[in-house]
């Protein structure tokens, strides 16, 4: 299933970029980046309960937000993409 993560992490102090710097890392293991703060992850059931799971023990919530958008396994009729850096799709092999 596509699920489409966005975040925003307080970054007022050390502590704070160190858990941007992670939720980022977090998210680029499990999809690819298509804004600043905004990541598609292909993932099944599980590794979507993980994710869940290791972004919620990263981030400070009162400090911190994180939101999960899950589009299921038909998204390519719920995404569309106007402009610059088209992003990869996921289901395609990465090697030609």
């Amino acid at each position: 299933m596509l699920v489409v993560i966005t975040y925003d992490v307080s970054t007022l102090t050390g502590a704070g970029q160190k858990r941007l710097r992670k939720v980022a890392k977090v998210c680029q293991n499990y999809g690819q980046r298509v804004q600043n703060s905004v990541f598609e992850c292909f993932v099944d059931a599980t590794q979507f309960a993980s994710l869940k799971i290791e972004l919620s023990n990263i981030i400070d919530p009162d400090e911190d937000s994180l939101r999960f958008y899950q589009l299921g396994n038909n998204y390519k009729n719920k995404v569309m993409h106007i402009g610059a850096k088209p992003s990869l799709d996921l289901e395609d092999p990465l090697i030609f």
